[in-house]
């Protein structure tokens, strides 16, 4: 079995929605994922989300406590200690969304928010370790970004709390990678302006496609509502935005040939 990516990286992702069988067949038309239903009893159902077989994220209706809240995916990120790293978040002027808890058979996870308002998970792996996949697989999140009103701030949490480095890119639009102390990278941050158009704090993911253009229009047929049309990233990709059907916000990224 592949093993699992390294700690204090991004090994799940999950998406809270308000539809779950109109949200499984938007994504496997889009990206030919497939599911396994679990019962989960008094919370209803925990729906695992399938590449080629193994397991990419996780899925579920919003409801009960969840009732209200707009579709969203949450990424999370794996940790040694939950526990201490959510009692160190108020310290660094982050908040404590959902306090530690047990999910048993898999492990113990917290949501925060820092201290600019976007949203992360923080996951201690007990049987489970999140996903095993590459990065870099065709239908898979391979990048995760933190759209921030204060690049600043944001930073200075994250390699406080994660131990993450901070690598600054001066072009023509300022970006900064998110790696592992003398590791390669595996996360983005990038300041927001006016052309966000009020949106908050959030973290991004991007879906890994083969091409951005015929995903794009696939997206549209499929009732996608389009934020970005299809654009390069110099160097890097060419990548496009859009909300699924029921409102959940994702990216995808055709990479250019030689760009990792």
């Amino acid at each position: 079995m592949p093993d699992p990516r390294p700690m204090r990286t991004f090994c799940w992702c999950e998406l809270g929605t308000s539809d779950p069988a109109a949200a499984k067949s938007f994504y496997d038309d889009l990206f030919g994922w497939t599911y396994a239903d679990e019962d989960m009893g008094p919370m209803g159902t925990y729906t695992k989300v399938l590449l080629g077989g193994e397991e990419l994220g996780g899925l579920y209706e919003l409801a009960g406590p969840f009732a209200g809240l707009p579709p969203h995916w949450m990424f999370h990120v794996s940790i040694e200690d939950v526990d201490a790293a959510a009692a160190r978040v108020p310290e660094l002027g982050g908040q404590v969304v959902m306090p530690p808890m047990d999910i048993p058979d898999v492990g113990r996870m917290a949501i925060v928010e820092d201290p600019t308002g976007a949203k992360l998970s923080l996951f201690q792996p007990g049987g489970h370790c999140g996903t095993t996949l590459d990065p870099m697989t065709p239908g898979a999140f391979g990048w995760v970004e933190l759209q921030t009103r204060d690049a600043a701030r944001a930073q200075a949490f994250y390699t406080e709390l994660l131990g993450w480095e901070a690598k600054a890119d001066q072009g023509a639009q300022p970006y900064t990678e998110w790696n592992l102390p003398g590791g390669t990278p595996f996360g983005g941050m990038i300041q927001m302006d006016e052309r966000w158009h009020g949106a908050p704090s959030n973290w991004l993911g991007y879906v890994m496609v083969e091409d951005c253009d015929a995903t794009f229009a696939k997206a549209k047929e499929l009732g996608s509502q389009p934020y970005m049309p299809p654009t390069d990233i110099e160097k890097v990709g060419r990548f496009a935005v859009v909300a699924d059907p029921q409102g959940a916000v994702f990216s995808f990224i055709q990479m250019f040939p030689g760009a990792h």
